[in-house]
């Protein structure tokens, strides 16, 4: 399987479970990997035989700033869904960073990796 990858889409969300996180909101940052066979859109240089990385971009930035939820790995589920919605893709690993979660503590990031592929 080949893979298209974005890294560090970004976008402002509402996800946790501290009152402060749901009315503050904090930046995502989303990192997908997408398992997609490119050799029909490569053969025929056709964007339609592959997935538009471009709509997948602002589609990830949509799951972002949608729906609140209260775990990242809520928000890792319903972002790998969205990637599994394209028919050319057949599997994904999506990284969640929420690099200013509410630790007490110094740290540069927590991530949350998840794998997924049609059933």
């Amino acid at each position: 399987m080949d893979r298209i990858a974005l890294r560090g889409v970004r976008a402002k969300g509402y996800h946790g479970v501290l009152p402060s996180e749901r009315a503050e909101g904090q930046t995502f940052v989303v990192d997908a990997e997408l398992g997609v066979d490119t050799r029909p859109a490569a053969r025929h240089d056709a964007l339609d035989r592959t997935v538009d990385y471009g709509v997948v971009a602002e589609q990830l930035a949509g799951v972002i700033a949608g729906e609140p939820c209260d775990l990242v790995e809520t928000l890792a589920q319903r972002l790998a869904d969205q990637c599994l919605s394209h028919p050319a893709v057949h599997e994904v690993t999506i990284t969640v960073h929420k690099p200013q979660a509410p630790i007490t503590v110094p740290f540069d990031d927590v991530t949350i990796t998840i794998k997924r592929s049609r059933a």
